[in-house]
């Protein structure tokens, strides 16, 4: 009894520091999404509050992008539904405060919204002991052959799915055309990763770029390339596999494109979520860069000198039959067990995220990889915006091809653990700091992270 009462204590504690919160408080995303270190995630509105007679569903989120989407959602169901109308009262709020007030909400057993997102890195957290949330499993469960399955599976915990993804996340190559053309590489000819260095090469001694650069504050430039092999941080059972061939020899490889082959740098500001890196990149200082999908919005919006310039393509392959994508971040909507209209909150969950309609509204509002694959080939999906504008008409023509080579990843309590010791110590170790070779560095990731 003492024990709930103390949570309950410090739940309040919690939201009222939230509450407090200024406009300017910062959002830790994460990485999910391109979520800046300095968006501003504090943002509450009420959708759909004027209709007569609705059923109030409250909503959380930590990247208030996600508010638009849902105002549509809102819209169109009242629309379609004036008998079962709701009014959505949606929050955003900074990422740790979020994730850590839910924690406390569900295991205090009061104050969780009806629904919410959780950030992949999070979501085991509510995995723990009995989940506190509502299964999905009679909405995703007829529709899944419809959709790119391993994205489901970040979100399922022993036969149930509990959350419903905002996108696929494929990580694809994103090359500067105009720069290419001038190093004379037909981007089309790079199928592998050694055709890509050979590119690179053309393009340092022809231009004044450099082909590429990695991160060292963050894992964009690392995690999707071991997962494209079929590795990972931690292995299906959640033993750590950090230090294995496969990731030694991936950054070993990084290293060695900066500081003997001189066609990779160290990416200015650390990371590709920064000012000094979008400036950097929209003056042409790099060739080409491996984000997933849902980077482009960042182009459009901090590089806007490379309108016409960009196009996207396959990731390079490691071998004859590998993989040339793989899916990253991700954030997964779901119904909370605290919920007093249960059936409406997953029925408008459903409509909104597992729908044709709302697979459609997630490109056209958002700019995501929307995770029905077969809305790809629509007319919708094709009609012309500021993404096809930016980068060309075949878009989704790249998905399509990759569309079958974008594996589960493996998400344990310990990934955010993971990525803080990579971004911290690993690969500033071997990247920037040169103190450690690949072997020695994520030896000691997988030493610190299992004690």
């Amino acid at each position: 009894m003492m024990k709930k009462i103390w949570l309950l204590v410090a739940l309040g504690i919690m939201f009222a520091f939230v509450t407090a919160c200024s406009s300017d408080d910062a959002a830790d995303g994460g990485g999910e999404e391109g979520t800046d270190s300095n968006s501003d995630a504090d943002a509450s509105e009420v959708m759909g509050g004027d209709v007569e007679n609705a059923t109030e569903l409250t909503f959380w989120t930590f990247q208030e992008l996600h508010l638009g989407f849902f105002r549509d959602a809102v819209e169109r169901w009242n629309e379609e539904f004036p008998d079962r109308a709701i009014s959505l009262k949606a929050e955003a709020y900074p990422y740790d405060n979020m994730h850590n007030n839910l924690l406390l909400a569900l295991q205090s057993g009061t104050g969780a919204p009806d629904i919410v997102d959780i950030e992949l890195n999070r979501f085991p957290n509510f995995m723990q002991g009995e989940p506190q949330l509502l299964p999905m499993n009679d909405y995703v469960e007829p529709v899944l052959d419809q959709f790119i399955e391993s994205r489901f599976d970040i979100y399922a915990n022993d036969g149930n799915y509990y959350g419903i993804p905002f996108h696929v996340g494929a990580t694809v190559a994103y090359y500067n055309k105009e720069i290419m053309d001038a190093a004379k590489v037909d981007i089309d000819a790079i199928e592998t990763w050694d055709d890509y260095m050979e590119a690179g090469e053309k393009v340092v001694e022809n231009t004044d770029a450099v082909m590429t650069t990695f991160e060292t504050g963050d894992i964009w430039s690392y995690w999707p390339l071991i997962r494209q092999q079929g590795s990972d941080y931690f292995d299906e059972e959640g033993n750590v596999m950090i230090n294995n061939e496969t990731n030694v020899n991936t950054l070993q490889l990084m290293h060695d494109m900066i500081y003997e082959q001189e066609i990779a740098d160290i990416t200015p500001g650390g990371e590709f979520h920064v000012e000094e890196f979008y400036g950097f990149m929209n003056d042409g200082g790099q060739a080409s860069l491996m984000m997933p999908m849902w980077y482009m919005g960042r182009f459009t919006d901090y590089m806007p000198d490379l309108e016409g310039k960009m196009v996207i393509r396959p990731m390079p392959k490691w071998s004859e039959d590998g993989d040339r994508s793989a899916g990253a971040g991700g954030t997964g909507t779901v119904v909370t067990n605290q919920t007093d209209h249960a059936e409406l909150a997953q029925d408008f969950l459903a409509y909104a995220k597992l729908s044709e309609e709302g697979n459609i509204a997630i490109w056209e509002i958002l700019g995501f990889d929307p995770p029905m694959w077969t809305v790809w080939e629509s007319e919708e999906i094709r009609k012309d915006n500021k993404f096809y504008q930016y980068f060309g008409e075949d878009i989704f023509d790249t998905l399509l091809k990759v569309r079958d080579e974008i594996e589960s990843i493996n998400i344990t309590e310990k990934n955010p653990d993971m990525q803080q010791e990579l971004t911290t110590n690993t690969l500033n170790s071997v990247l920037r700091q040169q103190s450690q070779t690949a072997q020695e560095a994520l030896d000691q990731a997988a030493s610190t992270i299992e004690e």
